[in-house]
């Protein structure tokens, strides 16, 4: 049994609930303006959650075992009536077949996040216009969630909604904020969907499905064809970082997955992992106290 991660058993039922695709918590931290308490933040906080939770992203149907679970930290450093300094901190986890356990498969934090915003204005998302630099930034990482969310169920299945992110990105592109455009640098949200979306790292869509489809949801019945399965997936992205070291991607996928693997490999059936030890000491050098931790 894993020390960390609890695979127990559930009952799913068959009968579809409408409900959104995402199960999502928003906090506003303030504290560095010296104002927190400004009910501006409160309801910021209370219309974003409503915003992310409530809008059909997709045309699918989730039940509620399959939506998707995230956090959105917004921690604004400073504002001057309705202009905001600030950076987004997401996290997202994916449920894992037969199991109460959810598998972390995002991890991002966007500091190019200044935005304007009045107290109560609606906040509506539309694909083709770009309204406020919150609802792009907003949206933008809601359809990469969501798409990396499909990319672990079905391969290459996240394409579609790295596409919207896309045509988000070139909307967004004119607006005049930072992180829309290849010269906003590598950790851009340019950036990081101009990978998801490119041949060069076709990899990454392969090892996210051999990871968690044939790794992770394999888990509850046999854990070491499963740990190996997992180990082979992490060795994919090896390609990846041959052609591009030190590639964003690859860093947000162990800044969400070190601790994930720690503990996969730190107990239960004890499989050969020296080539997975090396690969991930080279792909993720930044990682190696939780490597040094493994201990099969």
């Amino acid at each position: 049994m894993f020390k960390n991660l609890l695979f127990v058993s559930i009952f799913f039922t068959s009968i579809f609930s409408y409900a959104q695709e995402l199960n999502c918590s928003v906090y506003i931290n303030a504290e560095q303006t010296g104002q927190p308490n400004n009910n501006i933040f409160r309801t910021l906080e209370t219309q974003l959650t409503e915003l992310v939770n409530t809008t059909a992203w997709t045309d699918k149907n989730y039940k509620n075992q399959e939506k998707i679970e995230c956090n959105i930290s917004i921690i604004i450093s400073d504002f001057d009536s309705n202009l905001f300094k600030a950076t987004i901190q997401i996290q997202a986890s994916r449920p894992v077949y037969g199991s109460s356990y959810t598998s972390p498969i995002y991890n991002y934090n966007d500091k190019q996040f200044n935005f304007s915003y009045v107290e109560f204005q609606p906040l509506v998302f539309n694909v083709n216009n770009f309204t406020s630099n919150l609802i792009s930034v907003i949206a933008f990482h809601v359809y990469t969630i969501i798409g990396l969310d499909a990319d672990t169920f079905e391969l290459n299945g996240g394409e579609p909604y790295f596409a919207i992110a896309k045509q988000i990105v070139n909307t967004a592109a004119s607006s005049g904020f930072i992180g829309w455009k290849s010269i906003d640098g590598k950790q851009s949200r340019y950036s990081i969907n101009d990978a998801l979306l490119s041949q060069v790292y076709a990899e990454y869509h392969t090892a996210m499905y051999e990871y968690h489809r044939k790794g992770l949801d394999l888990m509850p019945q046999s854990s070491k064809i499963a740990k190996s399965n997992i180990a082979n997936a992490i060795n994919i992205l090896k390609g990846i970082n041959d052609r591009r070291p030190n590639s964003y991607l690859l860093r947000t996928f162990f800044d969400a997955k070190s601790d994930e693997i720690q503990s996969i490999y730190s107990d239960g059936p004890a499989i050969d992992i020296t080539r997975l030890i090396n690969n991930l000491n080279k792909m993720a050098p930044t990682k190696r106290s939780n490597w040094a931790e493994i201990k099969y």
